[in-house]
């Protein structure tokens, strides 16, 4: 199938579209997006087979061949912009503040354990981050059991976190040390090392499907970073309730810099840690 001429994405079509994107993903296609949903989606009717959209929306209802078209409609309407480092204040605030608390707190009760999350990874700069954060403090060598969970509900991107290979965008931001100590620089790519990646683990995950979250408990810190704004209110908070319920009592949620919990939930304690703000489940 050709895409000249292509076919146009109807107002009632974009709706049922939208409608069963959100009951699978949370994600809200508002009714300004409609030509936004149409560019992302025109390149799967032409794999599919598809000659419009009424044919696609078929397809994703009651083909046999629904539920992998499924996997390949979350990776073409997610969005996937990061980098190492993002948001140096959040990532100084980790580093200086809650992983020294959250390691002297794990000591007090025994625990030489880490638990972290990252539960919108992307292409993994940012659980690499974390990892490399965590070697940093030297806990691996002091015998701490570390380990670094990432998830995203696009598995094209997970396919490349998995690679650990980046461009210069995605390093722009990485310290000179680190720089040094954690990747290694070929032509093609800046590689992140062995001993960062082996405390990395990548699942492909819903935010919004229960029962996968039920089987992630006992995080002492969660980053959930740009990932509530494709959310409608209802939609963020089950995503914030899992969440919750995913970290130990007194661990730390880290979300997105212009995002908050107004309204949304009250269960969280907000703490100010110089200029970021972070979230603190009770103890």
């Amino acid at each position: 199938m050709s895409l000249v001429g292509s076919p146009k994405l109807s107002n009632e079509t974009f709706t049922q579209l939208r409608d069963l994107i959100y009951s699978k993903t949370g994600i809200l296609f508002s009714v300004n997006k409609l030509y936004l949903l149409e560019n992302r989606l025109k390149w799967r009717l032409e794999y599919s087979g598809c000659v419009n959209y009424e044919e696609y929306l078929y397809l994703l209802k009651y083909d046999p061949r629904r539920t992998q078209e499924y996997q390949s409609l979350f990776n073409s309407v997610t969005t996937n912009e990061t980098f190492f480092f993002r948001d140096a204040i959040q990532t100084k605030a980790f580093y200086e503040d809650i992983l020294p608390s959250v390691v002297m707190e794990n000591e007090k009760a025994g625990r030489r354990e880490l638990k972290l999350w990252s539960a919108a990874s992307s292409t993994g700069e940012e659980a690499y981050t974390l990892a490399m954060q965590v070697l940093r403090r030297g806990l691996k060598a002091k015998g701490w059991k570390i380990s670094v969970s990432a998830s995203d509900i696009n598995s094209k991107v997970l396919a490349t976190a998995r690679q650990g290979k980046y461009g210069p965008y995605s390093i722009k931001h990485v310290p000179p040390d680190y720089m040094e100590k954690y990747f290694n620089n070929s032509a093609e790519a800046y590689q992140v090392l062995p001993e960062v990646k082996n405390l990395v683990s990548f699942s492909n995950m819903n935010l919004i499907d229960g029962a996968a979250m039920r089987g992630m408990r006992d995080f002492d810190v969660i980053f959930c970073r740009n990932v509530l704004i494709y959310f409608d209110h209802e939609a963020k908070k089950k995503v914030i309730e899992s969440l919750y319920d995913s970290l130990r009592p007194g661990g730390y949620l880290f979300i997105g810099y212009s995002e908050s919990l107004h309204n949304i939930s009250r269960a969280f304690k907000l703490k100010h840690f110089n200029k970021a703000l972070v979230y603190q489940k009770e103890l």
